[in-house]
């Protein structure tokens, strides 16, 4: 009987380690400007994740070709990795960029094509990206966004996601990436009404420009949303990438964000 009782307790472990990771992050220009170097580092730090959601890929050739290489340098670490890439987005008053998801194909599967938002493209200024996901037999929807920065008032534009639950009712959204504002900011409250948690509170993720006080962290932007009924949050955190370097300046030539991540169970 301890036999059996080991064998699935074996078993329950096994399924519970093995839940999908989920990782967001602000690449900050992430093109052809990013060495060999900066881009195997750069896999190096995300490596252990099974979904990849990048925001701030050069619109450019220069940006597909980059998170080319990233997978590329990923695929050497013992894993098959796959990707998608959106168009440019629309935006005409601001930059426009692109965005991307890199997954393990052995953990996840991708389902059907990612398509940029269509509905609000002209009210959000880099409009989401989304990818659909299957783990085993359920399926999630990724919703990949970085907002406008905060002197232009990002949450002109966050007010249009409390739309996007009732327009995909048939999705499990997870929305995530680089808000450009507070989780706690007003806008957030419709969201948080339906049911949707943020993974981190009071969890800065911007890079300051130098040390500050033996700070470095400036500002609570980045984040992810999810339903509560029908996800759980098994483990979070974010990624220091920045003490890997002599200088926030030198660390910046990765990205002025630092990752962050959230391993889940699908209700």
């Amino acid at each position: 009987m301890k036999i059996i009782f080991y064998f699935f307790l074996l078993l329950a472990s096994t399924a519970l380690f093995s839940q999908p990771k989920l990782l967001s992050w602000n690449i900050q220009n992430l093109g052809k400007s990013k060495s060999n170097i900066e881009i195997a580092f750069i896999a190096a730090t995300i490596k252990d994740f099974d979904i990849i959601a990048i925001q701030e890929v050069v619109a450019g050739f220069g940006g597909a070709q980059a998170v080319a290489r990233l997978a590329d340098e990923l695929n050497r670490k013992g894993n098959k990795w796959d990707y998608t890439i959106s168009d440019p987005t629309s935006s005409s008053a601001h930059k426009t960029e692109r965005y991307a998801f890199i997954w393990k194909t052995s953990k996840v599967k991708k389902i059907g094509k990612a398509w940029l938002e269509k509905k609000y493209h002209l009210e959000i200024d880099r409009e989401p990206y989304y990818c659909t996901f299957q783990y085993e037999n359920k399926k999630f929807t990724v919703v990949n966004f970085h907002a406008i920065t905060k002197n232009k008032q990002p949450e002109t534009e966050i007010k249009y996601f409390k739309f996007l639950p009732e327009q995909y009712t048939n999705l499990n959204l997870i929305f995530l990436g680089d808000f450009n504002c507070p989780q706690s900011h007003t806008v957030f409250y419709p969201l948080k009404k339906m049911g949707y948690q943020s993974v981190f509170v009071g969890q800065k993720t911007s890079l300051k420009k130098e040390y500050k006080n033996g700070k470095c962290l400036a500002s609570e932007f980045d984040n992810i949303f999810y339903k509560s009924s029908k996800i759980k949050t098994l483990n979070s955190g974010v990624l220091h990438f920045y003490k890997n370097f002599n200088s926030l300046k030198e660390a910046r030539t990765i990205s002025d964000h630092i990752p962050i991540w959230f391993e889940f169970s699908l209700n």
